[in-house]
């Protein structure tokens, strides 16, 4: 590690030394379209977003060419042309780079007098920079910055020197794929959504298949069913039914096989595994595939506003998904479980980082004011014992115990104002259950079991008033301990059965992110698609259709260092 800034400080000494001499020619056609930050063939004209970063880049070598040398595109940049064409694969959009546009641009330099009209040579190089870097900071950062849409979420904070980048990993390098990658998620999960991208996309371009009608009666396991061909030729396509499975083809019977299948579209888009076409079923089955492709595309965007390292595994919890998971050092899942979230219409949990510090066994509840005021304060005011009989007491906000009986009168005024508080005591019954996990935060959301048990067994589980419900806490706690070895499995249950609130402080912070992700892909490369239950695809859908993020926003994304 030691060795990474003088090896930097060499490279970028040299490149500057290589490209000193050269002064800018501020008369040529190059310069001058570079200093009015607009250039009329783009699809999106403007790039003053970028004006600094491409003045930064040419001005290296006087403004010459980057792209044609000796008259002649450069393999490099027929390697690029390429690779902007195909961004849709990337789950980007290949028209905010001119991916149609290339062809007829490169037509016009091989009709051009030779030497190439400077003009021409100027609009191609300069169109293919301007694309080259919108598209390097699209794949790195994202092309939105989350915090439009998440307060507490910023995206990747470091910087990325796209004038250098360009210079070093581009136009310098025999495979300029294999340079543009680097800067990709490094993460395998992102792979596997790309692969899962480009075989929808092949769907989604093949899918010939009419929808299903819409039944008032449920179809059953073993009835008759007259679209039972229809219905066999999705799920074969879709990978639910085996290629291999026999099936009668002169019968409209609904037969084992085929509820099999049904049951395994339903458990990857996230309904109850029942095996019945009900409307639930009928309606997910209905979705376009360009919708799921839609869905994988804004998941991919989401990778890249996660940052490429972590000081270490985090926890990662997804909110449509409603599943929770802890990954290795390889980002490999150790342990999942199913979570409850915030209800969808009130109470949504919001989306963010932070760090899980500390374990509390048998810990307090201290009930949020918002819920006193709106939900306790009217109960105990139809009956002053409800506090006693659901194990709470008024406290000070000093935690000093004001009463755990009989609220009197006043008690309910200042309760009503604030002045006193509501706090549940530790057991069974405890709307934490018998373990929290604490990550500060600017929400005040945490992790933490749950007496409710029963509702795990829920597909749809947003119930919480935004907190998140673990199904499996104890298996929780013993993974977050798990480098604190006087935390034997035995301990912690101990810990769960006592008596006593016991507060355990990590020796080392652990990254919780709680993500919105309604397209997940497995590590084994199933594909699961889930409800948009807060909207936020929707929201972030209609942001990239207003266009590319590029001029100010794209600005405040990426930062130049001095070369």
């Amino acid at each position: 590690m030691t060795n990474i800034r003088p090896l930097a400080l060499i490279l970028a000494v040299s490149l500057s030394a290589a490209f000193a001499a050269p002064q800018p020619d501020c008369g040529s056609a190059l310069c001058g379209l570079v200093a009015s930050g607009t250039l009329s063939s783009l699809r999106w004209p403007d790039f003053s977003g970028y004006k600094v970063q491409v003045q930064t880049f040419y001005e290296l070598t006087g403004y010459a060419p980057a792209w044609i040398h000796s008259g002649k595109v450069t393999s490099q940049a027929k390697a690029l042309i390429e690779i902007l064409q195909g961004a849709d694969a990337k789950g980007l959009n290949f028209e905010d780079y001119d991916g149609s546009r290339w062809s007829d641009r490169l037509a016009r330099l091989q009709i051009s007098t030779n030497p190439k009209v400077e003009s021409i040579v100027a609009e191609f190089d300069l169109a293919l920079t301007i694309s080259a870097m919108r598209y390097i900071s699209d794949l790195h950062f994202g092309r939105v910055n989350p915090g439009l849409f998440h307060s507490s979420l910023s995206g990747k904070g470091e910087e990325l020197n796209i004038p250098r980048f360009l210079r070093q990993r581009v136009i310098d390098v025999k495979d300029v794929k294999a340079g543009l990658e680097e800067i990709e998620p490094p993460y395998e999960g992102y792979r596997r959504t790309q692969r899962a991208l480009q075989q929808y996309m092949t769907l989604a371009r093949e899918d010939q298949i009419a929808s299903l009608p819409i039944t008032k009666k449920t179809i059953e396991p073993g009835s008759s069913y007259d679209h039972i061909a229809q219905l066999t030729s999705f799920l074969r396509q879709m990978g639910d039914l085996p290629s291999d499975a026999k099936l009668s083809l002169d019968s409209n019977k609904y037969d084992a096989r085929l509820v099999d299948a049904v049951k395994h579209f339903q458990l990857r888009h996230g309904l109850e595994q029942d095996g019945r076409l009900g409307v639930a079923t009928v309606a997910q089955l209905n979705i376009p595939l360009n919708q799921r492709v839609r869905q994988l595309q804004l998941t991919l965007e989401r990778w890249r506003w996660i940052p490429d390292t972590f000081p270490r595994p985090p926890i990662v919890v997804n909110i449509p998904e409603f599943v929770l998971r802890a990954v290795s050092d390889q980002y490999r899942t150790e342990l999942e479980m199913k979570v409850v979230v915030g209800q969808a219409y009130r109470h949504q949990t919001p989306i963010f980082a932070a760090e899980l510090k500390r374990v509390v066994f048998r810990p307090y509840w201290n009930v949020p004011l918002s819920i006193q005021r709106a939900e306790l304060v009217p109960k105990i005011a139809e009956n002053l014992a409800y506090l006693m009989k659901n194990h709470y007491e008024v406290v000070t906000p000093q935690n000093t115990v004001v009463t755990d009986g009989i609220v009197d009168p006043t008690m309910l005024a200042q309760l009503r104002s604030g002045k006193l508080r509501i706090r549940q005591i530790p057991g069974p019954e405890n709307a934490l259950g018998l373990i929290a996990f604490m990550l500060p935060n600017q929400h005040d959301v945490y992790l933490h079991a749950t007496p409710a048990t029963e509702l795990f067994s829920k597909s749809r589980r947003d119930f919480s008033h935004g907190c998140i419900r673990a199904e499996k806490p104890q298996q929780l706690a013993e993974w977050v301990l798990r480098d604190q070895p006087q935390w034997t499995p035995e301990r912690i249950a101990e810990a769960m059965k006592g008596t006593k609130t016991l507060q355990v402080n990590l020796d080392r912070p652990i990254p919780v992110l709680i993500v919105y992700a309604t397209a997940v892909v497995l590590e084994g490369g199933e594909v699961r698609f889930f409800g948009d239950i807060y909207g936020l695809d929707a929201q972030l859908s209609a942001a990239l259709a207003n266009g590319p993020s590029h001029g100010s926003k794209a600005e405040a994304r990426m930062q130049v260092s001095p070369w």
